[in-house]
């Protein structure tokens, strides 16, 4: 399987840019970026080219997401907002050319019911997947523990099924984060099991701690086989904290995975 370095959460001892050369050398496959749009995108364009590595995802702007608040795609009253960061995302994408753009669903916003917040997110989800569709790059959501992030709409596989139901665009898939069905009491096997056949994309980290595979309890080579017993042919994304300073230092699973895949 082909093996991405989330650079928002690797290689952090690194600038943003060099992380991406640091991520070659290390033997990742391609890099994704949680919010790569405070830099040019004609230099992330350069740096990508000159460590010869894709762009596999990249998140689609979250308003005030990142500040605790709801974010855009499930907020009815911030259509308008929505509507301009889908623009500025395209104009992006289309110069970055990711494979894939994630449109987080966000917060329930206070006073807002959360039927309608979900009608909102279906209906941006299926716009975002119409105009990236365009570009041929395709949209994943992905859902996220509430005990790490309270008030997130999305947090189990059933809540994605629903989305992936409510949307019903062939460029919409699913976003399956190991981490966040363990945090929650899920059993990531399960998980997998449950979206068979619509998973877009898969990021992890160890649970408890959110650290490198084998730094917690998730057995991970059971997780691998039942993506493969689904047919999953996409993208790991090591999504982790190190915790030691060198990311590489941290890197012991990867050997461990790669003999796998070459045995």
């Amino acid at each position: 399987m082909k093996l991405s370095a989330n650079l928002t959460m690797l290689f952090t001892e690194r600038p943003l840019l060099e992380r991406i050369v640091a991520a070659a050398a290390a033997g990742f496959d391609g890099v994704e970026i949680q919010f790569p749009y405070e830099v040019p995108a004609l230099r992330l364009k350069g740096e990508l080219e000159r460590a010869g590595l894709p762009l596999v995802l990249m998140n689609f702007p979250g308003g005030d997401f990142l500040a605790g608040g709801p974010g855009l795609a499930a907020v009815p009253a911030r259509q308008a907002a929505f509507d301009e960061a889908l623009e500025v995302a395209l104009t992006y994408a289309a110069m970055v050319r990711p494979q894939l753009v994630n449109v987080l669903p966000g917060r329930l916003a206070e006073g807002l019911d959360r039927e309608q917040a979900l009608d909102a997110l279906a209906g941006n989800v299926g716009k975002a997947a119409e105009a990236f569709g365009l570009l041929g790059i395709g949209v994943v959501s992905e859902a996220i523990n509430p005990l790490d992030m309270p008030g997130f709409l999305v947090n189990t596989p059933q809540h994605l099924q629903a989305l992936l139901a409510a949307v019903d665009h062939d460029n919409f898939r699913a976003q399956l984060d190991i981490y966040h069905m363990a945090r929650q009491g899920i059993d990531p096997v399960v998980a997998v099991q449950t979206l068979a056949g619509r998973i877009g994309h898969v990021q992890f980290a160890d649970c408890p701690g959110r650290g490198a595979p084998g730094k917690g309890s998730i057995d991970f080579t059971a997780v691998r086989n039942a993506l493969e017993s689904a047919a999953y042919r996409g993208w790991l994304g090591a999504e982790y904290r190190p915790e030691e300073s060198d990311t590489r230092a941290s890197l012991g699973w990867m050997t461990a995975w790669r003999s796998v895949d070459q045995g």
